[in-house]
């Protein structure tokens, strides 16, 4: 990928996403601490002691204001950089273009009918919608399993213009994010406080790993 002059007067990305990366890894203290509050008690309870009082409130209160923490550091992150914004949003219309005409093509080029109990296909606008997502949950899962493999993959999905770079992470982030925030949601429906704390917990692992695709420069 060709670097621009424009590109290089850009933000990299850790300072273009700081504080959502500051959020995320606060969030990682709060899902710990949350989860502390159950463990800890029964660690420093007697060992003839059955019954052990614990905090399960804590990881309820992470759980509601996750969401809307990293909300309000993508709002402040996009604030302190109108210009990157301004590019992100062009290059955005631009692939979003690239998408559209070639799930356009793809479709004149298929002559099948569907029947009269098909399922509607989506339209060529949700198609290429979808695809961007897909590429983000794709980089997400692969980063998991292996980073160089996942920053193989970003270029590949980029390599011909249909998708930006930085569209891809910042697509994998939310992937990443969310399913970070779906353990912390179920969570509130625990059964137990040790099951809320171990969900909290599993939360982590996600989180951080969208504090390692916030952070990636691939450029």
């Amino acid at each position: 990928m060709t670097v621009t002059p424009d590109r290089l007067a850009l933000p990299a990305r850790r300072r273009r996403h700081a504080r959502l990366i500051a959020a995320l890894t606060a969030l990682v203290g709060a899902c710990a601490d949350a989860a502390g509050e159950v463990y800890r008690p029964i660690a420093a309870a007697p060992p003839g002691q059955e019954a052990v009082e614990v905090a399960v409130l804590p990881c309820i209160q992470v759980s509601l204001s996750a969401a809307p923490l990293l909300d309000l550091a993508r709002a402040e992150d996009d604030a302190r950089w109108p210009a990157a914004v301004a590019r992100e949003r062009e290059e955005a219309r631009q692939t979003y273009a690239a998408r559209c005409a070639v799930v356009q093509a793809e479709k004149l080029l298929d002559t099948e009918e569907p029947g009269p109990s098909a399922v509607p296909l989506p339209t060529v606008e949700q198609s290429a919608a979808m695809d961007l997502t897909s590429a983000g949950d794709d980089v997400a899962a692969q980063w998991r399993r292996d980073p160089q493999e996942g920053a193989a993959l970003v270029h590949e999905l980029v390599a011909g213009g249909e998708l930006a770079l930085d569209e891809v992470l910042d697509e994998a982030v939310d992937a990443a994010a969310l399913a970070g925030l779906l353990a912390l949601q179920e969570s509130r429906t625990a059964s137990d406080p040790s099951t809320a704390a171990e969900l909290c917990l599993s939360a982590v692992p996600h989180i951080a790993l969208a504090v390692t695709l916030a952070s990636a420069d691939l450029a």
